[in-house]
C-alpha cells in the first residue's frame, strides 16, 4: 500500500503547483521593486501549512518543496535559489512531525506560536543557504541581514498560512472516514 493517498497526492501537486505558479508569476515582480524575498517566503510557507494541515503526513511539505524546485529549475533558468526552499521544506517537515500535527494544526495557541516559529526558522534557513551558496556573498553581515529578510517572509506566510487553515477549518466539514 501507497504511503500518501490519492487525495493527498493531490493535495501535494496542487500545492506545488500553486506555489510555483504564484512565485514564478509575481515573486520576480516584488524582487525587482523592492530587492527583497518577502513574497518567495510568503508563498512557500502559507503553501507548506496547507499542504501540512490537508495531509498530515510526514514527507508532504518535502515532497511540495522537491516538486516546487523540479518546475521551478526545468522552467526558469537560473532558479537555484530553489534549492534553499527545497531545504526549508524538508526542515519545516522535520520540524512539525516533532512537535506533532495535532499540536501544529488543532492547538489554538500551540499552532500559532509552532507554525509562525517553524515558518521564520525556515526562511530564514533558506536565506542563509540562498544568500550564501547561490548569491555568494561574502560578508558575514549581509548574508546575516538577507536571512532575516527571508525569516520575515517566513513569518508573514506564517501567519496568512495560519489564517487561511482556520478559515477552512469554519468553513469545511470533513467527513470523518477521510480524516
Amino acid at each position: 500500500m501507497a504511503y500518501f493517498n490519492a487525495r493527498e497526492l493531490i493535495a501535494i501537486v496542487m500545492c506545488a503547483g500553486l506555489w510555483a505558479v504564484l512565485n514564478r508569476l509575481f515573486a520576480p515582480v516584488v524582487w525587482q521593486l523592492t530587492h527583497l524575498p518577502l513574497l518567495c517566503d510568503f508563498l512557500a510557507f502559507t503553501t507548506l501549512i496547507l499542504v501540512g494541515w490537508w495531509t498530515r503526513k510526514f514527507g508532504a511539505a518535502s515532497l511540495t518543496g522537491f516538486i516546487v524546485t523540479l518546475i521551478t529549475l526545468l522552467v526558469l533558468q537560473g532558479g537555484f535559489q530553489m534549492l534553499g526552499f527545497m531545504a526549508a521544506s524538508i526542515l519545516f517537515d522535520i520540524l512539525t512531525r516533532t512537535i506533532g500535527y495535532d499540536n501544529c494544526f488543532d492547538k489554538r495557541v500551540l499552532s500559532v506560536i509552532c507554525l509562525i516559529t517553524f515558518s521564520t526558522i525556515s526562511a530564514g534557513v533558506a536565506g542563509l543557504i540562498i544568500g550564501s551558496i547561490i548569491m555568494n556573498l561574502t560578508v558575514f553581515w549581509s548574508i546575516i541581514i538577507f536571512a532575516a529578510t527571508h525569516a520575515v517572509g517566513g513569518t508573514i506566510g506564517g501567519v496568512f498560512g495560519l489564517v487561511l487553515i482556520n478559515v477552512l477549518k469554519t468553513r469545511i466539514t470533513i467527513p470523518s472516514h477521510l480524516k
